[in-house]
């Protein structure tokens, strides 16, 4: 069964350019410091509108953070700083009514940490800015699933030609603009197609396509190397590996990669019969790759054992089977049971755009197998509890917080779920800010532990989750 890649003919919504904004008149947004030559590269994800003195808490990166000044503190280096290192993709000012220009001292600010100040003028609403980010994202998107689209026919066009392999190569850099490198199973030589690389930019996805194709190399990998964009892909498990090179990477190359390599892996992989060359079939005929092999759900299966794998396969009811590595691997459509001479992992059911992660799934699920010396295993979605013993987890939970009055125990739990902040936190329980930091305070002092550090809050909150789910009564 060749490891078919995830091809979700869906690209990520692409950000907007900061030189689109700029180049809208109905805004009149003008650049002060930082935009220029870079407002092509810089994207803008989101907007967000804040008079906050500090902001950053609430930014996860690639905003444009509208504010009059309403807030703004003496030291507007510290404020650029921390909006910089929350990854804010631009500042935009708004004259009036509070300043009458920008601050001179911001701009100074924003130039020295490179971050893109713009001017928004009095007669632009903040709103009028979002709208057009949201607009302007759409349009973006709907051009990106176009191009996903209609470079899906084109490859399915191109496999189906007599030479299909190298047509299809062929098509795949010329929609990407880029180059495509084949690599087949074993020492051959590979098939290149499209732009010639650079020397430096060739050795890196060589040495990426090199690390891929190897035992146990990863799902896929990526570089930059001589401004040019790298990305190996495994297909089939059997060390072919697929490599594109793209001067500039947009968010629809990744989808349109995978369907390439779901394409390249049907038609490299030896004797695909049955429902693989039906999959084949769909796909040559205009059928996206995630219907290719039918809604499912399937199940991924790994399994060892002295038995004959079409045998086993047989028994699950599939002609999906891969016997060429030291795990047998099967995709089967009905769930499968505990077989004698076998030891099974078992995914959870997946449809075909997510077997990857099913695949690992089910190779996790056998090692459990294995462990256990048990004929079956499931993959069981649990998270991080399903790996703890439950009467570990509590005893360890209440030893932990044992030095805590109850009082203490619930300002740290809502302290913990507000992400620390004084207000929140203090809101919730209904009480004063500062009665929230003597208490948390007093938790750091009886606890003894640094609550600034993030591996010792993700340990009092599983200890406080445990307490909620195995025992209700106060920590005494």
């Amino acid at each position: 069964m060749p490891a078919i890649p995830s091809a979700s003919a869906t690209p990520p919504t692409p950000g907007v350019e900061l030189a689109a904004l700029l180049a809208d008149r109905e805004l009149g947004l003008r650049a002060l410091t930082g935009a220029g030559d870079r407002a092509a590269a810089v994207a803008v994800h989101a907007v967000h509108a804040s008079e906050m003195a500090d902001p950053s808490p609430y930014l996860l990166g690639g905003e444009l953070l509208l504010t009059a000044g309403a807030q703004l503190e003496a030291d507007a280096d510290a404020y650029v700083a921390r909006l910089v290192a929350a990854g804010a993709a631009a500042l935009g000012f708004g004259v009036a009514p509070v300043y009458e220009e920008v601050p001179p001292e911001l701009a100074a600010a924003c130039a020295r940490h490179g971050l893109p100040l713009l001017e928004v003028p009095p007669r632009t609403p903040f709103t009028a800015v979002a709208r057009t980010v949201w607009r302007l994202m759409a349009e973006a998107r709907t051009r990106e699933l176009r191009r996903v689209t209609e470079a899906q026919q084109s490859l399915a066009a191109a496999a189906a030609r007599p030479d299909p392999v190298p047509a299809l190569l062929r098509r795949l850099a010329a929609t990407l603009g880029g180059h495509a490198t084949l690599l087949p199973a074993g020492q051959g030589a590979g098939r290149h197609a499209g732009r010639e690389l650079p020397p430096e930019a060739a050795g890196a996805l060589a040495a990426l396509l090199t690390r891929v194709g190897a035992p146990g190399g990863p799902a896929t990998a990526t570089d930059a190397a001589a401004g040019w964009q790298l990305t190996a892909y495994p297909l089939g498990g059997e060390g072919r590996v697929l490599g594109v090179a793209v001067p500039d990477r947009t968010p629809g190359d990744h989808a349109i990669t995978a369907i390439a390599a779901v394409l390249l892996t049907l038609l490299t992989t030896h004797r695909a019969a049955g429902a693989e060359a039906g999959a084949l079939t769909r796909l040559l005929l205009g059928g996206s790759p995630d219907e290719a092999l039918g809604p499912g759900p399937w199940h991924v299966v790994h399994a060892r054992g002295t038995g004959d794998p079409q045998a086993l396969a047989a028994a699950l009811g599939t002609v999906l089977v891969d016997a060429r590595g030291e795990e047998v691997r099967l995709l089967a459509e009905r769930e499968p049971g505990p077989l004698p001479g076998w030891r099974l992992g078992v995914s959870a059911p997946a449809g075909p755009g997510a077997l990857p992660g099913a695949e690992a799934q089910a190779r996790r699920a056998l090692r459990r197998a294995e462990a256990a010396r048990a004929p079956l295993a499931r993959h069981t979605a649990g998270g991080l509890d399903a790996l703890l013993d439950p009467a570990e987890a509590l005893a360890h939970a209440r030893e932990l917080l044992a030095p805590l009055s109850p009082e203490q125990v619930r300002t740290l739990r809502a302290w913990l779920a507000h992400h620390g902040s004084w207000d929140r936190t203090a809101a919730g329980l209904g009480v004063h800010r500062n009665t929230v930091r003597q208490r948390v305070a007093r938790c750091t002092a009886l606890l003894a532990r640094d609550l600034d550090d993030p591996d010792i809050r993700m340990e009092l909150w599983f200890a406080l989750r445990t307490l909620d789910r195995h025992d209700n009564s106060p920590v005494t």
